[in-house]
């Protein structure tokens, strides 16, 4: 499957420019697990247990939380809403190695495509509103999050993320690069 990464413009406005750079680390995500099969999707490094299909089901777990979830102060869905997290923290992690590369795909385009539509939704506000300052978080004890700081920290996930992703996939099969 060929991945068509689109660079960030160099010129946009504030709003466009980080959903650029985020829709640029998805890709590069997209990009490092394409074409692997499900033994190659959980192969690991002698140093860690760290998969690539964990990260795409982390991944897919992080886009829900910080939009669905904290943004919009809507419940988990399934497939985060029944797991015990108490009994493994790492759930996304360790349970993508049971899922094939389809079902891994899914569920990140799934959860990227929920994603987008409570972005755009957000950012569709009344003209002259910094619909990037709009503020929300029903987590006790956590404060409140701007759109700004979700999606700032959205590519940082991704950015730290794809370099653990770039080192997993050239350990499979030599593919290096952006």
């Amino acid at each position: 499957m060929a991945i068509n990464r689109t660079d960030p413009p160099l010129s946009a406005d504030e709003a466009n420019t980080l959903v650029a750079f985020l829709d640029y680390h998805r890709d590069t995500l997209r990009h490092k697990a394409a074409g692997l099969d499900s033994g190659q999707l959980r192969a690991t490094t002698a140093a860690s247990d760290l998969t690539l299909a964990g990260l795409v089901k982390h991944l897919a777990l992080v886009e829900t939380s910080w939009l669905h979830c904290r943004l919009l102060g809507n419940p988990y869905p399934e497939p985060w809403a029944s797991v015990d997290w108490e009994a493994d923290e790492d759930w996304d992690f360790h349970s993508a190695l049971d899922d094939t590369p389809d079902q891994l795909q899914a569920l990140f385009d799934g959860s990227v495509a929920r994603s987008d539509a409570i972005i755009a939704e957000a950012l569709a506000g009344p003209e002259g509103l910094d619909r990037l300052s709009v503020v929300a978080s029903r987590q006790p004890g956590e404060g409140h999050f701007s759109l700004r700081w979700i999606l700032v920290h959205l590519i940082e996930e991704y950015a730290r993320h794809n370099g653990h992703a770039d080192f997993l996939r050239e350990s499979i099969d030599g593919q290096t690069g952006e």
